[in-house]
């Protein structure tokens, strides 16, 4: 089985992230910018590592954040532009949010009435938009649909008014889920078509997320003719707020086998968890690749491979490998850097995977080791 690092030294379960594959997304980002002007912000929701923003800061102009603390880590640690945009502003959070933001998106027109004065007395220059829900989107899986009918996200034509846009310098649209550049064209029309007189009062247009611009095969070609195409109809600035774009298959969880069941088939028993260490994969619901690893059948032995809590459907996927597995044998899985090192958890007393670096010479560097204070912690 080729691998693309040994596993040896590697305490189980640990997220080791890939500062080469990093640099390899960044360079596209950066191309991407140079090329029409655009700026493209880090989303933290996918991915807030921060001992890879120093890293990262050449290839971007900034983070977006979804609530106070994202905007605090992205000041602190990353710097450039700070952006925000959440569904609605705690009162209490709002002075500090104003203290270090430079763009704050708000998610309604009663939302940006509401703390407007304070934003305009605030004592430093804060650009506000407003997003929109321009009632069209092609994501299959309504959990990451933004434009479902009945969604919070975003406010539709039919609320807007030449009244209520006054003061606001930009509109936000976030309508994509790991999707290709033709998928922004088409939104686009809706967008324009719906929205027109107000982009034209606008100083920057942001196109939100869910750009899958780092990916191979992605259209790189449309993402620059749409880019170009509202800077140039409107003559705004352009924003891209991708995050899995930027860690894309940068990433791995490295796990290892502990013993097996049997129960109509053959089950692996991780010390790894789908539901505390990958939830997306029960949340999406979708199957991660392994390294060496096929699917059910494809290969001589097939294991269904499981998590070691109490969860009944704590389950991975049922995958194929070329020799039987035995216990101590570690499984690499593939595209961990993205959503689910923000989304892990401590379910059942599970402990945090190691985060740790792979240098571009190989070598691996351990970012941090997490321990049984920081499960005690989190509830007393």
């Amino acid at each position: 089985m080729h691998l693309p690092f040994s596993t040896d030294s590697l305490q189980t379960p640990c997220y080791v992230t890939d500062v080469a594959a990093l640099k390899r997304n960044g360079e596209i980002l950066k191309s991407v910018q140079q090329e029409t002007g655009c700026k493209i912000l880090l989303a933290q929701k996918a991915f807030s590592m921060f001992a890879t923003y120093p890293i990262l800061k050449p290839y971007l102009a900034g983070t977006t954040a979804s609530g106070l603390y994202e905007a605090k880590l992205g000041r602190e640690e990353m710097g450039g532009e700070v952006h925000i945009f959440s569904p609605a502003y705690p009162e209490q959070d709002f002075p500090e949010i104003c203290a270090i933001s430079d763009h704050i998106v708000f998610n309604s027109f009663h939302q940006w009435q509401l703390h407007k004065a304070f934003v305009q007395s605030c004592g430093r220059p804060i650009s506000c938009g407003i997003r929109i829900n321009p009632e069209y989107a092609e994501v299959e899986t309504d959990l990451y649909n933004p434009c479902i009918p009945g969604s919070r996200m975003g406010t539709t034509i039919s609320q807007f008014s030449e009244e209520a846009f006054d003061g606001l310098d930009g509109i936000h649209f976030h309508t994509m889920c790991e999707q290709d550049a033709p998928v922004l064209e088409r939104t686009l029309e809706h967008v324009i078509e719906k929205f027109d007189p107000y982009l034209k009062r606008c100083k920057w247009v942001n196109f939100g997320g869910g750009h899958h611009i780092t990916r191979p095969g992605y259209d790189l070609p449309c993402l620059i003719r749409c880019i170009r195409k509202i800077q140039e109809r409107y003559g705004v600035q352009v924003y891209l707020e991708p995050g899995e774009a930027v860690a894309l298959n940068a990433g791995y969880l490295v796990a290892t086998v502990l013993d097996f069941v049997q129960n109509g088939m053959e089950i692996a028993l991780l010390d790894a968890s789908a539901a505390c260490h990958m939830p997306d994969v029960l949340e999406m619901p979708y199957r991660p690749e392994i390294i060496g690893a096929g699917k059910p059948q494809e290969k001589k032995y097939t294991y269904r491979l499981a998590g070691n809590t109490c969860l009944a459907g704590d389950v991975i996927g049922d995958y194929s490998f070329d020799e039987p597995l035995q216990a101590g044998d570690k499984l690499i899985f593939c595209d961990m850097a993205i959503y689910s090192m923000v989304k892990n958890n401590t379910f059942n007393g599970m402990p945090l995977p190691d985060l740790v670096l792979r240098q571009e010479d190989g070598s691996f560097t351990l970012v941090k080791r997490f321990s049984y204070s920081d499960f005690k912690g989190r509830l007393s």
